[in-house]
């Protein structure tokens, strides 16, 4: 029963992220956090990379560009199509398959450089994601991730969302824990030689604060899965809408009209695995 409550869980995941646009979405919000993990990590020419929830290749595709060997994985396959585009239009080619982040298809210690950005910290189980993180990173290997702060702009956003969303399942982690220092330290413990965390700050804009609150209504899946599930409540759905424009409002310092500017903190994490 619990395996056939873990493949209804995952099928539902990957619908919701296939809904949207996440190409554009991620084109407009975390897009030029790639080269900034790329370089976190060192990746040279020559290392085998993998990219774990890789969405359309944000930081695959520019491992690729660094001369590195690229596998770019994800639970959601209807990402690689617009994946595969991008990569050609940079001159570069790489390798997509589908995997989960919690039970990676993949060799034990396979990778030089296992990275995620805004990714696998969406994977409900955090143990399973580092034990897999670090299953299949080599012994001296790189680990690099860049996840959300629970309390950035990051934080606030989903705990906007929460109260319109079903329920997580049982035992699910939140996916800003990986953005706090003792919560990475207590995954990955003992079996890294070197842990360094640091927090930083990324801005992402629009021309309106109505252009940013489309652009998440209409190219986010999973708040295009929480609008639909509102479908037989109207008022709940424009209490949202009305909630995120408001919060857009707030976080671009109160401005209502113009262009928007917002800071996103988050934690950027390397580990070199023992």
């Amino acid at each position: 029963m619990k395996a056939d409550a873990d493949r209804a869980l995952k099928g539902a995941h990957r619908a919701m992220w296939a809904l949207g646009d996440y190409d554009r979405f991620a084109r407009a919000t975390v897009w030029e956090l790639g080269p900034v993990l790329v370089e976190a990590c060192g990746i040279t020419r020559g290392q085998h990379v993998l990219d774990v929830a890789a969405g359309t290749g944000n930081v695959a595709i520019r491992a690729a560009m660094a001369g590195a060997s690229v596998v770019a994985s994800d639970l959601t396959p209807e990402h690689f199509e617009a994946g595969r585009r991008a990569a050609a239009s940079m001159g570069t080619d790489l390798t997509w398959i589908e995997g989960d982040a919690e039970a990676l298809p993949f060799d034990d210690e396979a990778f030089d450089v296992v990275t995620s950005c805004f990714g696998a910290m969406f994977a409900p189980n955090h143990r399973a994601v580092a034990n897999e993180l670090l299953r299949v990173c080599r012994p001296g290997g790189t680990i690099g991730m860049i996840n959300f702060t629970p309390e950035g702009t990051g934080g606030e956003f989903f705990a906007l969302l929460a109260p319109y969303a079903p329920a997580p399942p049982p035992g699910a982690d939140a996916p800003v824990l990986w953005g706090t220092e003792e919560h990475v330290r207590s995954l990955f413990g003992n079996r890294v030689s070197r842990l360094t965390m640091t927090r930083h700050t990324y801005v992402e804009r629009a021309p309106s604060p109505a252009d940013y609150c489309g652009l998440f209504t209409e190219a986010f899946g999973p708040l295009v899965a929480i609008r639909g599930n509102l479908g037989d409540a109207p008022r709940r759905r424009e209490e949202l809408d009305r909630s995120l424009l408001e919060a857009i409002i707030r976080w671009n310092h109160g401005r209502s009209t113009g262009p928007v500017e917002i800071a996103y903190e988050y934690l950027l994490v390397i580990a070199q695995r023992r």
